[in-house]
């Protein structure tokens, strides 16, 4: 059966799971959307005004989906969708795997193993482009996982368009590996961090699937 976290409540329109926070960007579009098109037939301008909001509307209910998912065995699971952007060793030992989430991604992330949720921490920053080096510096949250493999650390960054970062859950919280954790909205980047040792199983350039992909080799 696929793993679906009770920590992370969705809501659905006519079958499609949307995620946890797609409410303030997803309901007044589709809204619009629905207005414009009950009254496409009674003038022109509506009819025009049908096309992009019908079309924004469809786009919005992409982005936010939110499909469950067989979680897949390993230590280290991909916490999110998107392409694996750099593979870096850091100071400390540990290997940082950079993962590239574009706006056609899943954008609800996992829980890369399971474990305790010892903090989640907001950092305020820019908007730069998450592709861009200069991302380093944006918006982003901190998530630290106490796990047997010790600590992981998780950190969400902020696009130049994704301006919300929602956790899901707060510290102290325990999870199982590929619990839903949180979402960014639209374009962004996701960063974890393997402890000194571990070896990684991915390369740059590789696809990744949240609660899917294994990120770790053993």
């Amino acid at each position: 059966m696929p793993h679906s976290s009770s920590s992370a409540p969705r809501v659905s329109l006519r079958g499609v799971r949307l995620a946890r926070g797609a409410s303030p960007w997803l309901l007044p579009t589709v809204a619009t959307a629905a207005v414009s098109l009950s009254q496409a037939r009674r003038s022109g301008r509506w009819a025009a005004l049908a096309v992009p909001t019908t079309a924004l509307a469809a786009g919005m209910l992409w982005f936010f989906r939110d499909p469950d998912r067989e979680i897949a065995q390993g230590r280290v699971i991909s916490p999110a969708d998107g392409v694996v952007q750099s593979i870096m060793p850091w100071k400390d030992g540990r290997t940082r795997v950079a993962i590239f989430m574009s706006p056609l991604n899943v954008h609800v992330n996992r829980a890369p193993m399971s474990g305790t949720v010892t903090s989640v921490e907001h950092i305020p920053g820019g908007f730069v482009p998450a592709f861009n080096k200069e991302s380093e510096n944006n918006e982003r949250v901190v998530w630290h996982f106490d796990t047997e493999l010790g600590d992981i650390e998780m950190v969400q960054i902020a696009g130049a368009v994704a301006r919300r970062i929602v956790p899901y859950i707060d510290a102290d919280t325990k999870v199982e590996q590929g619990d839903r954790i949180g979402l960014i909205r639209f374009g962004s980047r996701v960063d974890i961090y393997l402890p000194e040792g571990v070896e990684v199983a991915v390369e740059v350039g590789q696809a990744t699937t949240a609660g899917v992909t294994r990120i770790d080799r053993d």
